[in-house]
């Protein structure tokens, strides 16, 4: 039993009990998206989230970052509720911080004075980028080892997430062969299947779990959304994005013009699904599709900090980049329910047409 489970057993036998909506309380889905240590913002939202007691949560679709995140804020609702949530989040990412400063991704000297939390001087960083031109992770990391592994192990019981449900679960990964988006649900979840959601395949092995090799959601569905409109009974779905869909420069040097068409790739399957539900809203306004389920979209992102960041910031975990995006997070989420809180339940509040076409 860890800490989490700990905390939650030391308020009683029922607290870790799922209980009903209070009256008035607000249901809502979680889109999580994926992007490295910048998913430090998103522990700040679900942080503030978390905190709302006007809030219940139904279900959260996530993928990479996104879905480690969910993974940890699923299990602990099932530990010991809001609480113990938050704890974990905490728990997480403080032992991810931690294992990382063992590790060669370190942050130089000269790094820390530009102040930009990037990595271009990190020796570490340089032998990683270097290596990943001319070889695979299979060459360089033949043992396939990968901290994040023993830091999930550490703080999530899987036993006790695919028990005890506390919120329907969706963890986005991309099958090798097919390219096509697969959704690990609540019941089945494991450390793999994390992992798999979060395996960038040129830093990390490929994830293959029942015979069928996985790499990162990011690549089919950043997050995929259809599973909230088909299996949960909540219409708003608030989502948390990170990766920038626009940037303003013209990318020139190869670590920014790489940079930059992941964040396409990253971002092509969301913008596709985000235009299939204005589409369907606007059938649904027109009176053609009578029976259609009207999805109420809302956004708390991160685009315009993300864009001040290197690319190699995303495998910065030094505890200081981690609690400075944390606070960001908890920041904009509480402008955002100050703002639109009462718009759950009845409108979206963001334009899709504006935002995505």
């Amino acid at each position: 039993m860890n800490l989490v489970e700990n905390q939650a057993k030391s308020h009683g036998p029922d607290a870790s009990a799922e209980k009903p909506a209070p009256t008035g309380q607000k249901v809502i889905n979680l889109a999580l998206q994926g992007g490295g240590s910048h998913g430090a913002f998103t522990w700040g939202v679900l942080d503030r989230l978390l905190e709302d007691e006007r809030l219940s949560f139904e279900g959260i679709t996530a993928a990479s970052a996104g879905a480690v995140n969910a993974t940890v804020v699923a299990y602990g609702l099932a530990a010991g509720g809001r609480d113990a949530a938050r704890e974990a989040l905490r728990l997480f990412w403080k032992r991810l911080s931690d294992t990382a400063s063992r590790g060669i991704m370190q942050p130089s000297f000269i790094d820390r004075a530009q102040g930009n939390f990037g990595l271009e001087h990190s020796p570490g960083y340089l032998m990683i980028h270097t290596l990943s031109y001319f070889t695979s992770p299979y060459l360089y990391n033949p043992l396939n080892l990968n901290p994040l592994r023993q830091v999930l192990e550490e703080t999530v019981n899987f036993e006790l997430l695919r028990q005890r449900t506390a919120v329907k679960l969706f963890l986005c990964a991309t099958n090798v062969r097919t390219g096509k988006v697969k959704v690990f649900r609540s019941e089945t979840i494991d450390v793999d299947h994390v992992l798999a959601s979060s395996c960038l395949p040129l830093l990390t092995q490929t994830v293959e779990i029942d015979g069928e090799a996985y790499w990162d959601g990011g690549f089919s569905g950043n997050p995929a959304v259809f599973p909230l409109v088909y299996e949960c009974g909540s219409r708003d779905v608030v989502m948390v994005h990170l990766t920038p869909a626009e940037r303003p420069e013209i990318p020139a040097t190869s670590y920014e013009i790489m940079n930059r068409m992941q964040e396409i790739s990253f971002n092509a399957a969301l913008i596709r699904e985000m235009r299939a539900v204005a589409f369907v809203t606007k059938l649904i306004d027109s009176g053609r599709l009578a029976d259609g389920k009207r999805m109420l979209i809302h956004l708390i992102e991160a685009e315009d900090v993300i864009r001040h960041f290197p690319g190699s910031s995303r495998l910065n975990n030094d505890w200081e980049f981690l609690t400075h995006l944390h606070n960001i997070g908890r920041d904009r989420a509480d402008t955002w329910l100050a703002e639109n809180f009462d718009k759950l339940g009845v409108s979206s509040t963001v334009d899709l047409e504006e935002k995505y076409f």
